[in-house]
């Protein structure tokens, strides 16, 4: 794994409390190192989670970036000299280090209720509580391209169309999710998606797909990627995370237009690694930052939809501009949701070892 060498310590500047309901407020200072993927995304969690909860509590956090994946994990467990204390996963890996034993069992019960009094059992989005995780944010992988060069993009058969709109395209380096993207440009509906990928002709033809543009692909492996390739000309369109682009167009003025089509949705949870320190303090972290108001507040940084009910009304405007409403801008507005398909975490559980494996040797043919 490709790890970003970015540590940021987050030091705890007061010496009283201003919140009340966590377990560590007044106690011993503690720290705890969470890991999540940089950029506008840990900004949102900085600014939501961290910094309140150090407020409340005292405790200082080390925040850390890494691209994804359970290597990194699975090596510290494996060693014995767990380091990391929480870190935010996709839901397929969230699933497979809990079957493999390197994530610790979360007691759900411990969470907090919704601040309308409804149990979080009821308050979370079904899917949202694993056996090992707690779900925070609903995020979605989509297609941009920049609207002062090129107009009149239609789909996701426009991203895979050489001939109509020349130019490099960008994805991500893994077959996950653009399998996914080649079958739904080669005419396959989203329901059909992973039915067709069960079986050795459906991943057939979406690598057969992947291989008309293969030649032209520029790979990007970290979320801040794609909205600088798309900027710097390097790529005519790019796959993206809707919230890496929403950033660039809300705080940087950047003229990308995000394309819904096709769009692949999934959830992001947190984790935490077998044997991690100051356990805690570390499931402390958690339960605050799942609370009603921070995953809310979380919401108004970047438009990652939060996976409490009780969240959704207070999800309000731009933190940076109070015209932007951000409820339109999330991956699961009516107008975004039309042709979405959600990432099947149990397929990619089972089969994302194989599937990279042949990835990564088509990509050196």
């Amino acid at each position: 794994m490709n790890k970003l060498v970015n540590k940021t310590l987050i030091a705890a500047a007061v010496a009283t409390t201003m919140m009340s309901g966590s377990a560590y407020a007044g106690s011993h200072s503690e720290s705890i190192t969470v890991v999540s993927w940089g950029g506008a995304y840990t900004k949102s969690q900085v600014e939501a989670y961290h910094k309140p909860w150090m407020e409340a509590t005292g405790n200082s956090i080390v925040s850390e970036d890494f691209n994804g994946g359970l290597a990194e994990i699975k090596a510290q467990v494996e060693a014995g000299n767990v380091t990391w204390n929480v870190v935010d996963v996709e839901l397929s890996d969230a699933v497979r280090g809990c079957d493999e034993g390197i994530l610790e069992v979360m007691d759900h019960s411990t969470l907090p209720d919704g601040d309308n009094g409804v149990p979080a059992s009821e308050d979370f989005l079904p899917g949202a509580l694993m056996e090992c995780a707690v779900g925070n944010i609903v995020w979605s992988t989509v297609f941009i391209h920049d609207e002062s060069k090129i107009q009149g993009v239609d789909g996701l058969t426009d991203f895979f169309d050489l001939n109509k709109f020349p130019g490099k395209r960008g994805l991500r380096k893994g077959a996950k999710p653009n399998l996914e993207f080649a079958l739904m440009a080669d005419g396959v509906e989203p329901e059909d998606v992973y039915e067709l990928l069960s079986t050795d002709a459906g991943i057939d033809r979406a690598f057969a797909k992947l291989d008309t543009i293969k030649d032209s692909t520029v790979w990007w492996e970290s979320g801040a990627q794609p909205p600088q390739l798309l900027a710097d000309g390097e790529v005519t369109m790019t796959t993206a995370y809707n919230g890496r682009v929403f950033n660039a167009i809300a705080s940087e003025g950047k003229p990308f237009v995000i394309n819904w089509d096709g769009q692949i949705w999934d959830l992001d949870l947190w984790v935490i690694p077998k044997g991690a320190p100051n356990q805690e303090a570390t499931m402390d972290f958690v339960k605050f930052s799942t609370g009603t108001k921070p995953l809310a507040d979380q919401a108004s940084w970047i438009p990652y939809g939060p996976l409490r009910k009780s969240s959704f009304g207070l999800v309000g405007t731009f933190h940076n501009n109070a015209e932007i409403d951000m409820g339109v801008h999330m991956p699961t507005a009516p107008d975004n949701f039309k042709r979405a398909l959600q990432n099947d975490f149990e397929f990619w559980a089972d089969n994302s070892d194989q599937l990279n494996e042949r990835f990564n040797a088509w990509l050196t043919k």
